[in-house]
């Protein structure tokens, strides 16, 4: 029971700081601030309670049980305090741990991380197909497969393949064409230059300068690739 009590007490500090946080109590002092002192002193007083009646005649267990939840509220606030920090860490450990992961961005960016090769490779949604694309700073365009053409709907059979392009299997010819809409991450561009391979001429769809000149930039930060819109 005096376990519920303390909960009931937590629930309605929260909802009290929540609602009426911004109210002025004197001076300067708002009412949140003087609510969650009252609160985690009635908690503390509480615990306390709860450790002695449960403990009584047995002082130096009572103590330590009560040490024990101090050290469990102190872990929880500073856990609160820099869960910023915190998650920062994480997801550099993630990002070790498993390359090529896909990254949640913040608004007007996309990121990846490294893969195990070396390269970084991003998620996109072209013409509503969900595809994947090499960095690629050395392509002066999007480069799509043929396969993947198809995919978003374009008419490879009547493309005109004039164009030569270097790849990692050798010099290949290629056709022009526009993509209507490149999203990467949370960065969309609108009637994108790109080529098309010949068919199994490339084993990755390249991210090129056609979409990358038009960012504010991109930068490696640890083992991560921002792209900025």
């Amino acid at each position: 029971m005096r376990i519920l009590g303390i909960i009931l007490l937590i629930a309605a500090a929260i909802g009290g700081v929540m609602y009426f946080g911004d109210m002025k109590v004197a001076g300067d002092v708002e009412f949140g601030d003087t609510l969650r002192a009252f609160i985690f002193g009635a908690i503390a007083l509480s615990v306390l309670g709860a450790v002695v009646f449960n403990y009584r005649g047995r002082m130096s267990t009572a103590v330590l049980g009560f040490l024990a939840w101090v050290g469990i509220f102190i872990a929880v606030m500073v856990g609160y305090t820099y869960r910023a920090e915190l998650t920062g860490v994480a997801n550099r450990v993630m990002d070790e741990v498993v390359p090529g992961r896909e990254i949640r961005s913040e608004p007007g960016q996309a990121a990846a991380v490294r893969g195990g090769n070396g390269h970084f490779v991003f998620e996109g949604i072209t013409n509503g197909a969900r595809l994947r694309y090499l960095f690629d700073t050395g392509a002066s365009t999007v480069v799509l497969r043929n396969e993947d053409a198809k995919k978003i709907g374009i008419n490879v059979d009547k493309l005109d393949y004039s164009v030569p392009v270097s790849t990692a299997n050798g010099r290949t010819m290629s056709a022009a064409t526009t993509i209507d809409a490149l999203t990467i991450g949370n960065i969309t561009q609108r009637r994108v230059r790109a080529l098309v391979g010949k068919p199994g001429a490339l084993q990755e769809n390249l991210l090129g300068m056609s979409f990358l000149s038009q960012l504010r930039g991109y930068a490696v930060e640890g083992n991560r690739l921002v792209l900025r819109e």
